[in-house]
């Protein structure tokens, strides 16, 4: 029931709670521009853009979120951001060395990710894998030593037949030829599994995260992106195991053979390695590192891409002339990007060459050294023969060793950002067990303050708010008075700094966030075009819809759409995109077909009413899109539908809201006035103010 109007209040102003001083600890009030959707500007409460998400996996590809709050960033307090500790679960990132204090810490928990994962996705591909890789080995040791037994057989008059060895050596090279092939085709099936596990795993950590604050952060954007790469390059973590057996077991079995013609040798050779070792894992570091380093610089270059690129930006680009500008922005940061990698090109240039011409001046030796042995008849010409052999197998397979360390150590640093995101805490804390049971009774704040950081103002200022079960209550206010931080607070997107929010008098921190969620539907403001058909457009709201045509027509029946979508070429069946078609398909209308921007807020709407029976229906600028005709038409159908249910509708239009149960004011996030539309019309507040000047312009026009 509507409240009695000598209840209206306006609220006095309550002081707020001192700021503490110092720097933002996660850096959010550097990284958006003021007025930014979705998040406050400096010096002022924040004014949420709606929960609007990102489409994944099959869906068209949008800009990069963190991509476009990267420009936004201020240069000056970029490293003031990067303070922030490497370990796995933490997801932070070292300011300037980012990967350099990994420790052995680290390289454990990445590596037992990924072993966990090449377990879990292929265990007899990878036995088969190693076994070939042991057989792989012991080729080129046998077709060295058949090699020397061979030609010693061949010199010497008296040295017997060499048939059966001839026939050996034959086998030896054909294994040499065909075990590395079948190795390489297990590697690639055991790879793409792993990939695939890796990949699930990895989304579905993301989907452990109960709210947004990890998903309007910048870090873990780059974490999760650089552990997409990660997932799906697991393969090359067992290509690079793969190698280092390899390499161990035939440097083994060089390294025997060669200490059998010369200890002295087989030490300097064995000792040449260890600068070539350092080297390499140095270089894997550094590498790591400069990849790291690139991620922000690519993300900007990706973010100026899609703008070049995109329709959503296409009109104003070409009207405002700047797409020479933004270009020239592209290159540059391409040509940074570049840049950093010539600089480590170079680098490995110079360290490989020298590593190169101090195998080849070992080698050289080792040879002088045979020659003369052989002069002098220490040597036969078949332990020439095989200290040739072993003196390069030994270099070869120290390479190959070298190379694999350093390839794993490289993929073990990409592993961790991997590691750390799927060994993430959830942002926040919530409980399993339990139910959002029926509201009955409503959902009241209770001095509920929030703020996005310790730095930032105060968004919500000591909200004291009741909203009754069955009572349709408007928020109302000017941008930036905290109306939709306060939606994602009842979402349990964020968490209250201070306060409770209870449901039928429990704090819904106290229930699982799914329940709680399921109590609730939404339209939101900035809502999404998803690039599905147009029956999954609708049925996305609740899935159990999606098997059930009946109800996503109705669904779109009640928001005013189902005749346009009925009308499509196919149908609910119809593709809402153009996105996944060729040049050969862009004229056929049943390929996929785009809708305006009043259809999409009607598609919308049509989600949000598909979950029927829902508790609390949030309505955030629902007619944004809209003409005033289909205005005046779908708020008519959104009285109907929540009629006796609890909604919250959150318009600038006052006009849609004067027929609301309870019109709610909130300024600079606090409630300052509340009651029905003829009461605080003539109480001469805030509310009576706005509303009256937007009336002025109408009446002018009459």
């Amino acid at each position: 029931m509507p409240p009695d109007p000598a209840r209206v209040r306006r609220a006095r102003p309550r002081a707020r709670p001192r700021q503490r001083p110092g720097g933002d600890r996660h850096g959010r009030a550097r990284l958006h521009r003021p007025g930014a959707p979705g998040r406050p500007a400096a010096g002022r409460p924040g004014r949420g853009g709606g929960l609007r998400g990102r489409p994944v996996g099959g869906l068209q590809e949008r800009p990069h979120p963190g991509a476009v709050r990267a420009e936004r960033r201020s240069h000056d307090h970029r490293d003031r951001r990067a303070t922030r500790d490497a370990a796995p679960g933490s997801l932070r990132v070292t300011g300037r060395a980012r990967g350099r204090d990994l420790g052995p810490r680290a390289f454990a928990t990445a590596g037992a990710e990924a072993l966990a994962v090449l377990v879990r996705a292929a265990p007899v591909g990878i036995a088969g894998y190693l076994v070939l890789t042991i057989a792989e080995s012991g080729a080129p040791i046998a077709t060295a030593w058949l090699t020397k037994l061979v030609i010693d057989r061949l010199t010497d008059p008296g040295g017997g037949a060499v048939a059966g060895l001839a026939v050996a050596l034959a086998a030896a090279g054909l294994g040499a030829a065909v075990l590395p092939a079948i190795a390489r085709y297990l590697h690639a099936q055991t790879g793409r599994a792993a990939g695939i596990v890796a990949t699930d795993r990895l989304f579905a950590a993301s989907e452990r995260q109960v709210g947004l604050r990890r998903f309007e952060d910048p870090a873990f954007l780059d974490r999760l992106r650089m552990g997409q790469e990660g997932a799906q390059r697991t393969g090359e973590l067992l290509e690079g195991a793969g190698g280092l057996v390899r390499g161990a077991l035939v440097l083994a079995g060089f390294v025997g053979s060669l200490l059998f013609i010369s200890p002295a040798m087989t030490g300097l050779v064995l000792l040449a390695a260890v600068p070539a070792l350092v080297a390499e894992l140095m270089l894997s570091r550094a590498r790591a590192e400069m990849e790291w380093g690139n991620e922000q610089t690519h993300r900007r270059e990706f973010f100026y891409s899609q703008l070049l690129t995109g329709v959503d930006a296409a009109t104003e680009i070409r009207l405002f002339g700047i797409g020479a500008f933004l270009r020239g922005r592209m290159m540059a940061e391409r040509r940074r990007a570049n840049e950093a990698e010539r600089a480590m090109d170079r680098r490995e240039l110079a360290t490989q060459g020298g590593l190169t011409t101090l195998s080849a001046v070992v080698a050289g030796a080792g040879l002088w050294w045979a020659v003369t042995a052989a002069r002098s008849g220490d040597l036969s010409v078949g332990d020439i023969a095989m200290f040739v052999a072993a003196v390069a197998g030994v270099q070869a397979s120290l390479d190959t060793l070298v190379t694999s360390i350093s390839a794993l150590h490289g993929r073990l640093l990409s592993f961790t950002h991997y590691a750390a995101v799927v060994r993430a805490e959830p942002d926040l804390p919530s409980v399993a067990d339990g139910a959002a049971a029926e509201l009955r009774g409503g959902i009241e704040l209770r001095d509920v303050w929030f703020r996005y950081s310790d730095d930032h103002p105060w968004v919500l200022a000591g909200v004291d708010l009741t909203i009754p079960q069955g009572c349709s209550l408007a928020l109302v206010g000017l941008n930036g008075a905290g109306k939709s931080t306060l939606v994602k607070l009842l979402c349990r997107m964020y968490d209250p700094t201070r306060g409770r929010i209870l449901w039928d008098g429990v704090d819904i921190r106290e229930i699982p966030p799914q329940e709680l969620r399921a109590r609730i539907s939404a339209v939101f403001q900035e809502h999404m075009h998803y690039d599905m058909t147009a029956g999954e457009n609708v049925g996305l709201g609740d899935l159990a819809a999606l098997d059930d045509p009946r109800r996503l027509e109705k669904a779109a029946e009640q928001s005013g759409i189902h005749d346009r979508l009925a009308a499509l070429p196919r149908g609910y069946d119809t593709l809402l995109t153009r996105t996944f078609f060729t040049e050969a398909d862009k004229d056929d209308p049943d390929t996929g077909v785009v809708l305006s921007g009043g259809q999409w807020q009607r598609l919308a709407l049509a989600r949000a009413f598909v979950r029927d029976g829902r508790d609390l229906m949030i309505l955030d600028e629902p007619s944004s899109g809209l003409d005033p005709e289909a205005e005046h038409e779908i708020h008519a159908r959104m009285r109907e539908h929540r009629e006796g249910r609890t909604s919250l509708l959150i318009s600038h239009r006052l006009n849609t809201v004067r027929e609301a149960d309870l019109i709610v004011v909130l300024q600079e996030g606090r409630v300052t006035e509340q009651g029905p539309h003829e009461a605080l019309l003539a109480s001469g507040g805030e509310y009576a103010r706005l509303f009256r000047l937007q009336s002025a312009g109408y009446q002018e026009a009459r």
